[in-house]
């Protein structure tokens, strides 16, 4: 059986989420096992079968996206499968929004009164983008009626990047700074998850949760692009009941 990770945050009754793990499918390696990503060249079969044991436990099937680390926010109950975006959202009960990880930040939001969610995949390059500016946009709700939930991403012990990323961030927001740490060869080990919580306060969206995983360390539970290269993905999703 596939193993799911049910968020921790305050979310309004009617609002429901879960994240998936690679544990629990049928996938062979080196997708094993329970690989959720139809372009990563695992057998379309076993996808298929593994997203068949996860519509199960959903009211409808995902709104798959096509990611292209960009910023773009679709309405999931309008989108058709593949659409290009990087997040969506709904105020349709029974809709299911979806997106694809395997050490991207997945970022859940929903309002206090449960009637719109949202979902944002958020690598480095979207996250600098302004890929939760968009979504929160797009949900039409104030930053402080607003909670969040930060999914399974490559941790800050992991996450080396150049010093151009570092700049990228710190050129908009001097304090984001804070969420680097110099390692050696000029590189920097990046803190994802604090950068996100930096953007979610900057939209005055104070109540954010976080899973406080590692996908790279964690080789039994996280598959990691970072980690193996050829691997699968793990699934965030978030609906109105």
């Amino acid at each position: 059986m596939p193993d799911f990770i049910v968020p921790d945050w305050p979310a309004p009754a009617g609002v429901r989420a879960l994240s998936t793990t690679r544990v629990g499918g049928v996938s062979e390696p080196p997708w094993q096992s329970f690989n959720l990503g139809d372009h990563v060249g695992d057998d379309p079969s076993a996808v298929a079968a593994n997203r068949a044991m996860l519509r199960r436990e959903l009211p409808a099937e995902p709104v798959w996206l096509s990611q292209v680390h960009g910023t773009r926010c679709v309405d999931a109950a309008l989108a058709v499968p593949g659409t290009q975006a990087d997040a969506s959202f709904t105020r349709k009960r029974g809709v299911v929004c979806a997106v694809l990880t395997a050490d991207c930040l997945p970022v859940l939001l929903c309002d206090e009164r449960a009637t719109v969610v949202g979902i944002a995949h958020a690598g480095w390059r979207g996250l600098a983008a302004g890929v939760i500016e968009a979504t929160v946009a797009a949900m039409g709700e104030p930053g402080e009626r607003l909670m969040a939930w930060l999914g399974p991403a490559i941790g800050p012990q992991a996450f080396e990047v150049g010093g151009e990323v570092r700049e990228l961030f710190i050129a908009s927001d001097a304090g984001a700074a804070d969420a680097f740490a110099a390692t050696a060869g000029g590189k920097w080990l990046c803190d994802i998850y604090r950068l996100a919580r930096r953007r979610l306060h900057a939209l005055g969206i104070c109540r954010v949760a976080s899973a406080d995983s590692c996908t790279l360390g964690d080789v039994e539970k996280f598959f990691s692009y970072r980690r193996d290269g050829v691997t699968g993905r793990m699934a965030t999703l978030i609906w109105l009941e």
